[in-house]
């Protein structure tokens, strides 16, 4: 330590050599009470010139008395001032171990007439000058061992001597061997308490953040949710999800399309005599009622024109029975028209007389406009529609000789004649009066017969819809059930069902169930008929069949493979699945159906599986007599066919 030059130079103790010693080391002063010691005793009194330089000394500086009894040259340590406690330690057995850094104080006796030289190895190159000083202080000693050197003599060289006193200073806790273990180890301990926390703020800033996205994103959802909601009202939905996923849509021919016109006899009068407010009103609900009419019977609204209301059937989803659904529209809006002008709390409505028009043809359909689109339909269909509507009369439905020729089997209409269409020239024209009678219930609308005969068309559509799916997805690996093989399986049920003469209704039932029995497995081979159940009644409902027909179709799919049939329809559908087993190509139809499996890992065990075929070919012989007498191959010929074809392939492997 630094001696404060501040407060003067330090005063040492003097040793007096009488006997006992009598110190104390306070504010007071330095004395120090004589003791005996393994060194010999001290002799004398240590005293300082200035008693505080040792009391201001710090805690960490060590004072070493030095005994100086000088008997030859011996000098022994009396003990080490230990300031913290005030005492004077014995250390004159051992090697002392000093374990303060800051600074060691060697204290020698002071007596009139001695001076003295000092040494210690490393900090001092050489020794001290001689001296009546009697300390040496020394600062900042590293760790280690140490001996410090002292010299005396006096003026009259009566007395002279050396000695030396051994040492080692210890390092404190925080520099030794230990601590230097637990340093990394607490940097190691830091650094992964400071990785935790890093990567835990790093998880909740990452949790706030898919908390934030995950917030716009329902947002930004919900908003694309009303946007595709608003877009899909104003346009048919296969149209708006082209443009949604192309930003366009491209504009399509349909020849086979019937277009209705609908108009308000005398608006223009009524808008002049009604109040506006009164007008849109009963016109909006006219409309609305026009739109869930449109809407039920699978018809496209196209747009309204002040009081002209103009839909299409047969668009965007084709089908074969656009014109009849076309006209049983009108029919109902017609009807409708009528109860509002006969309805006394409604006294407004008894001035609304509505004309309506029916053309079929061909139309070109797409979207007009960028900012506001529109879906619009062009062609020389739409013009003559429009002419129909034109030259008809209030509360008649005119329809034009077209469209009667496709809907005359299901109602009754009067012949007009040929009548002048401005551009046209003169054209055919027909009132419809209402459903046949035999075809019409007791309140006028459509009986189960009429039914029927809607969906013996509605079949060709489902058919040529599920063939172009199958075709299109179908794996190639479906080497039995392919495309051509499920279209062959619903042709031989419509043969056998008509030789088996099936009601209409039976017929229809057969068909669906036969079109969607093996549609199932393009998309799930391991549970196809799961898969066919589901993709049926999507898309019977589409085409408009009702509940009852979905059930019966569900019910002959699931039991077509059982020979105990008790419908006429079942039994149908059975010969038609099993008319492969009855067939000069049989083995062909063996062989794909044993590729099929094995590439589908269906084949564990190729000797079950023949002896599977086998049995399934004595048990499922043919249930009607048509199809007995088609395939007339008997099955002991094809169960000889089969061994032959199993031995074959089972001597291969």
């Amino acid at each position: 330590m630094v001696i404060n030059s501040f407060r003067g130079f330090v005063i040492f103790c003097i040793m007096l050599w009488a006997g006992a010693v009598y110190g104390r080391i306070d504010r007071g002063g330095v004395q120090e009470e004589a003791a005996e010691t393994a060194g010999g005793n001290i002799s004398g009194v240590l005293a300082h010139e200035d008693t505080g330089t040792l009391q201001e000394n710090s805690p960490d500086t060590a004072i070493v008395i030095l005994n100086g009894q000088r008997t030859g040259t011996d000098s022994r340590l009396a003990g080490v001032y230990d300031y913290r406690s005030g005492k004077v330690i014995d250390a004159s057995d051992g090697l002392p171990v000093l374990e303060y850094r800051d600074g060691i104080i060697f204290i020698m006796e002071k007596d009139s007439g001695v001076e003295y030289s000092f040494f210690l190895a490393g900090p001092d190159l050489d020794w001290t000058s001689w001296s009546d000083r009697a300390y040496k202080e020394y600062t900042d000693l590293g760790r280690g061992r140490y001996a410090f050197r002292y010299r005396y003599r006096s003026d009259s060289d009566d007395m002279k001597g050396e000695g030396s006193y051994s040492f080692r200073v210890r390092a404190p806790w925080y520099l030794s061997p230990l601590a230097w273990i637990i340093y990394p180890l607490l940097l190691v301990l830091g650094g992964v308490l400071l990785r935790m926390r890093t990567h835990r703020l790093y998880m909740n800033r990452q949790k706030r953040l898919e908390q934030l996205i995950a917030e716009r994103t329902e947002e930004l959802q919900h908003e694309k949710e009303k946007s595709d909601n608003l877009l899909a009202n104003m346009l048919p939905k296969g149209t708006a999800e082209e443009i949604m996923s192309k930003g366009k849509a491209d504009k399509r021919k349909y020849n086979f399309v019937t277009v209705l016109f609908s108009d308000i006899q005398g608006f223009t009068r009524i808008a002049e005599e009604m109040n506006p407010e009164q007008l849109i009103d009963e016109l909006d609900r006219f409309f609305f009622h026009f739109d869930s009419v449109a809407e039920k019977y699978r018809i496209e609204k196209i747009k309204t024109i002040g009081d002209a209301y103009m839909c299409a059937g047969g668009i965007p989803e084709r089908n074969r029975t656009n014109p009849v659904e076309v006209v049983l529209a009108a029919l109902e809006m017609q009807k409708y028209m009528q109860q509002m002008k006969n309805d006394p709390s409604r006294p407004a409505a008894r001035f609304w007389d509505i004309r309506i028009g029916i053309h079929t043809g061909t139309v070109v359909a797409g979207v007009v406009g960028h900012k506001k689109i529109t879906y619009d339909i062009w062609g020389d269909t739409v013009n003559t529609a429009s002419r129909m509507e034109s030259s008809g009369e209030p509360g008649k439905i005119n329809i034009s000789g077209t469209t009667y020729e496709f809907v005359k089997e299901y109602f009754t209409c009067d012949y007009r004649g040929r009548m002048p269409v401005k551009y046209k020239g003169d054209l055919d024209m027909y009132f419809v009066t209402g459903i046949r009678p035999e075809l019409r219930g007791e309140d006028g609308s459509p009986n189960g017969r009429f039914m029927t005969k809607i969906e013996m068309i509605r079949v060709l559509d489902v058919e040529e819809h599920v063939f172009g799916k199958y075709s299109e997805i179908a794996s190639p690996d479906l080497f039995f059930h392919s495309a051509d093989y499920i279209r062959s399986v619903a042709l031989q049920a419509d043969l056998l069902a008509r030789a088996e003469k099936l009601t209409d209704l039976e017929y229809v039932h057969l068909r669906l169930a036969s079109v969607f029995i093996y549609f199932g497995y393009a998309f799930d081979y391991n549970d196809p008929q799961t898969a066919t159940l589901k993709r049926a009644g999507e898309i019977l409902l589409v085409y408009g069949f009702g509940g009852q027909t979905l059930k019966a179709v569900s019910d002959l799919i699931v039991s077509a493979a059982s020979p105990e049939q008790e419908s006429a329809a079942g039994r149908v559908l059975h010969d038609a699945v099993y008319d492969f087993t009855g067939r000069v190509d049989f083995v062909t139809m063996i062989d794909r159906l044993y590729r099929e499996e094995k590439a589908y890992g269906k084949m564990d065990d190729e000797k079950g599986w023949f002896r599977k075929m086998a049995t399934q070919i004595q048990n499922n012989g043919f249930l009607t007599e048509s199809a007995q007498k088609l395939r007339s191959v008997p099955a002991d010929e094809q169960l000889n066919a089969l061994r032959v074809f199993a031995g074959g392939k089972l001597n291969n492997s």
